[in-house]
């Protein structure tokens, strides 16, 4: 299963905010042997959000949604969700319950509208301060904000997508490259990947210590077929007469 994520936000786009984000969902998905497949960002304009959103709903993909779930005239991502799925906004009984329990006599509509969900969704509990995040179909929507949202993306990683920790055998290997250029090893790369059904992949060091041309080669997939790959990288390259040397794998 792909797995993709949404930021939204003006303040993301200007510059006004840096996305963390990103990098977290990765290390997390990284940590229950998930990887990510796909990133975008959108601003707050509804009309682009609710296009952006029926593309995600569309992929089949499951996607995360950071922003936009406030009750503010600037958060639009419920209602662009539920324009998206063309299904209205509904109070969520179990984030009403969770609303009023937060605010007590100070509940108000305000504050209930962010318990309105497109219909048919499930909530996010927020560990922080109650107002929960939903899912609905293949979407899963939190806030913008990292104490918030990152527990909430474990707790649905942990929860409802728990079977897929692990589940895909997957690895990625690198080595270091000495003195040739990209043009020497394309071919051997092609060969390398059409026999053994890996992704291989190379990244040029244009910061390498003292001007070397330093190349970073690598294969990603099925762990076997990795490790036969390199191999083959490795003894060819040294064929070549190309020095090489061993990185970690990621």
């Amino acid at each position: 299963m792909a797995i993709g994520v949404l930021i939204i936000g003006d303040e993301i786009l200007s510059g006004r905010r840096e996305d963390k984000h990103l990098p977290k969902a990765i290390a997390l998905l990284k940590a229950r042997g998930m990887r990510l497949a796909w990133a975008r960002y959108c601003g707050d304009e509804r009309e682009r959000l609710i296009a952006t959103l029926r593309d995600c709903f569309a992929s089949g993909d499951t996607f995360f949604s950071f922003g936009g779930i406030g009750a503010t005239p600037d958060d639009h991502t419920r209602q662009s969700a539920a324009a998206a799925l063309g299904q209205p906004l509904a109070l969520h009984p179990e984030a009403e319950a969770e609303i009023r329990a937060r605010f007590g006599a100070e509940t108000t509509p305000n504050r209930l509208e962010m318990g309105t969900y497109p219909e048919g969704a499930r909530i996010i509990p927020n560990p922080y301060n109650r107002i929960p995040g939903f899912s609905v179909r293949n979407g899963h929507f939190v806030p913008g904000f990292p104490v918030m949202a990152w527990p909430m993306l474990e707790w649905v990683l942990d929860g409802e997508l728990a079977a897929l920790h692990h589940a895909e055998p997957y690895v990625e290997s690198s080595m270091w490259v000495f003195d040739a250029q990209e043009s020497h090893i394309t071919a051997l790369m092609q060969t390398v990947q059409d026999q053994f059904g890996v992704t291989v992949f190379s990244l040029p060091n244009a910061h390498a210590p003292g001007g070397r041309r330093q190349i970073e080669l690598g294969a990603k997939g099925e762990p076997a077929a990795v490790a036969k790959a390199m191999e083959m990288l490795r003894t060819s390259l040294n064929t070549l007469g190309f020095a090489t040397e061993e990185l970690a794998g990621a």
